[in-house]
């Protein structure tokens, strides 16, 4: 076994690679950037070094500073993790260059499968079959639009570089072509450093079905079943499962064979993932699907494999690049119940899915059998601009899909994440959903079935908004002591006394409160009895909450105190509750209704426009790149561009002003 292991990656995948390189024996070497100074993998690996600031072009994926960290800390091996430089050719070689094992795949077979044109080209070699379109290497816009044309719309536009849904776009008609092309194009060059792409046939009703390979230097090589990872959301896997639903023997027999045939085309070691289109509008068949691409590399959904072979697939990528021969053959492989993984991210679904930062405030997880759950963050930590939003990846195990299910969706109604927005709700009704429990999904499930899932805007809480003021004034009373809340000084006074005493009958004050950041205004009594009862009354909403005592009336919500307030959670949403400071007033924007300001904190790579320009509503002006996803800015009213505020290329801060419109209103 490999005496150490430098882990060239961070959050909970680092955390991952950690816990079980340490039960094996190993030493743990962690690479961090400013960002993660105090990060979790930080505290676990057994020394951990400083590679750079926050950006990961400049930390974790500078090579040279990783390998010299390697060198100088006497690293027998280096585990890329996924994302970052895990499918970098160069990094595979400057490992192998300095005599340290990479656990992963030579970089030859990582060369092979990295350009999807080129593997697909290989693995058709090796009789498997492939999606229609281009995968040539002419790049000419005029030239790929009519290649889109000849294999008919709709269209699927891919990087051909890396993965993850990045560089990809769907295009139903010729008319959207360009702006798609172009905007799939520039997405590549960011995430990937290569903007060229290729174009497919959409396949529709589409089944994203993965198979997982294992493969050692003694040329063996063997399937571990499949996944089902079609729940998607802008190509991004949100649930994924194992086995696959209505995969039949035969069928998975078919699939297995073609994912090793590829694996051994290309001399393939270690841990990999053979991707595949299926149309599913007759349910799966061995003539309906089509390789996608190879990842070479660890995949993030592999707990779900790991529940239902009872394998540890770090443990089998350390022990195959250590030159251990696999300890099983292919016919020694069973598989036991199902399981199921949902990503849990810092993003907001009634926002459009818009990435969310800030303090975890809470962040609690429920522990039980068949539950597993992957973290590289805990309460205090920040989720920060620079990396992707995951919080977590929730896991459930089950002897039946249902089981596993519903294990699962009950294990989101008891996890706790206060601070930023989360997807916790919206992964609930996912896992609750009908047609997704019967087996009747594709990937554009999600796309379809928004409003029922809840990803779109709700109304105030306003009964979370009540009980939040309460909670506030319960804190002050019980932070104050309540006789010092009372008495100013130490001869009590009828008026000196702060207990909303008057002849008339009980005190009634206005409060100005904010909710979710914006402000309103709540209605406040409270009054003070001979016997130091308290009894305040809120009103807000059209309704009416009471604090009579010191106790909240009983609510199944959770509340959190913030540094500025309280946040209320109740069924996976989460609203915030704080004073207002009438001082604290953006007297720039007092007007601003033509003010186009960052959603959140990232970087701005292109504007459309410029100062004169005639704009009308719904118009793109600027995009804006965050947490490796593109988020396009459009014009609120007509109007005419007054001000632009800030050159493509620079980092922005979420309410920074961006563009300013005016407006004739």
């Amino acid at each position: 076994m490999l005496e150490s292991v430098l882990i060239a990656n961070r959050g909970e995948i680092a955390c991952r690679i950690i816990r079980t390189a340490k039960r094996l024996g190993m030493r743990t070497i962690a690479v961090y950037s400013e960002a993660d100074k105090n990060a979790l993998f930080v505290q676990m690996a057994d020394e951990a070094h400083l590679i750079g600031p926050p950006p990961a072009r400049e930390s974790y994926l500078q090579i040279d500073k990783i390998i010299e960290v390697a060198k100088r800390t006497r690293a027998a091996s280096i585990h890329p993790g996924y994302g970052f430089l895990s499918e970098r050719v160069e990094f595979a070689q400057a490992c192998a260059e300095n005599g340290i094992v990479f656990v992963g795949p030579p970089a030859s077979a990582i060369k092979a499968m990295g350009l999807k044109d080129a593997a697909k080209a290989l693995v058709q070699q090796a009789h498997v079959p492939v999606v229609p379109g281009y995968h040539g290497a002419k790049q000419d816009p005029e030239f790929l639009r009519q290649k889109a044309y000849e294999v008919g719309y709709p269209v699927l536009i891919k990087a051909v570089a890396g993965g993850g849904g990045k560089g990809m776009r769907r295009v139903d008609k010729a008319a959207d072509f360009d702006a798609a092309l172009e905007s799939a194009q520039r997405e590549a060059q960011n995430a990937f450093g290569d903007p060229r792409v290729l174009v497919e046939k959409y396949i529709l009703s589409p089944r994203h079905i993965e198979i997982q390979v294992f493969a050692d230097k003694h040329g063996n090589v063997v399937h571990l079943f499949e996944r089902d990872c079609s729940l998607q959301r802008r190509h991004q896997k949100v649930i994924e499962e194992a086995p696959a639903p209505g995969m039949t023997p035969d069928m998975r027999a078919i699939m297995g064979k073609a994912a090793v045939e590829a694996a051994r085309a290309v001399g393939y070691v270690g841990a990999g993932t053979i991707e595949f289109i299926a149309d599913g509008r007759e349910g799966l068949r061995p003539d309906r699907f089509y390789f996608m691409e190879m990842n070479t590399r660890l995949q993030v959904e592999h707990p779900v494999t790991e529940a239902i072979t009872g394998l540890d697939l770090v443990e089998l990528q350390f022990r195959v690049a250590s030159g251990e021969a696999l300890p099983f053959s292919q016919d020694d492989l069973a598989i036991n119940g199902h399981a199921v993984e949902a990503r849990l991210y810092a993003e907001d679904p009634e926002k459009e899915f818009l990435p969310s930062t800030g303090k975890l405030w809470a962040l609690e997880f429920p522990e039980g059998e068949g539950l597993r759950i992957d973290t590289g963050v805990e309460a205090g930590d920040e989720v920060t601009p620079y990396y992707d939003p995951m919080i977590a990846k929730v896991i459930a195990h089950g002897a039946t899909r249902d089981e596993a299910l519903s294990r699962l969706a009950e294990a989101l109604g008891e996890t706790i994440v206060a601070g930023p927005k989360t997807n916790i709700a919206f992964l609930k009704k996912l896992c609750e959903a009908k047609e997704f429990r019967a087996g009747q999904f594709d990937t554009g499930f999600i796309d379809r079935n928004m409003d029922s899932l809840g990803a779109v805007a709700h109304e105030i809480d306003a009964q979370a908004v009540r009980l939040g003021v309460l909670k506030l004034i319960e804190h002050e009373f019980e932070e104050r002591g309540y006789k010092a809340a009372i008495y100013e000084g130490p001869v009590p006074s009828p008026w000196g006394d702060h207990d909303a005493f008057q002849l008339s009958g009980p005190r009634r004050e206005g409060m100005t409160i904010k909710v979710d950041g914006e402000r309103t205004d709540a209605g406040l009594e409270w009054s003070l009895s001979a016997s130091d009862d308290v009894d305040v009354v809120v009103r807000f909403g059209g309704g009416v909450s009471h604090l009579l005592g010191d106790y909240l009336p009983a609510d199944p919500r959770r509340f959190v105190l913030t540094d500025d307030g309280v946040i209320v959670l109740s069924d996976g949403r989460q609203t915030r509750v704080a004073p207002h400071d009438p001082f604290d007033v953006d007297l720039e924007h007092a007007n601003g209704g033509g003010t186009i300001k960052a959603p959140m904190h990232g970087k701005l790579i292109a504007l459309f426009v410029k100062p004169g320009d005639k704009v009308e509503k719904g118009q793109r002006l600027a995009i804006v790149e965050a947490m490796k996803m593109e988020h396009a800015l459009t014009a609120p009213t007509d109007g005419e561009v007054a001000e632009i505020a800030a050159e493509p290329g620079a980092q922005v801060a979420e309410g920074a002003r961006l563009i300013v419109l005016k407006t004739e209103a």
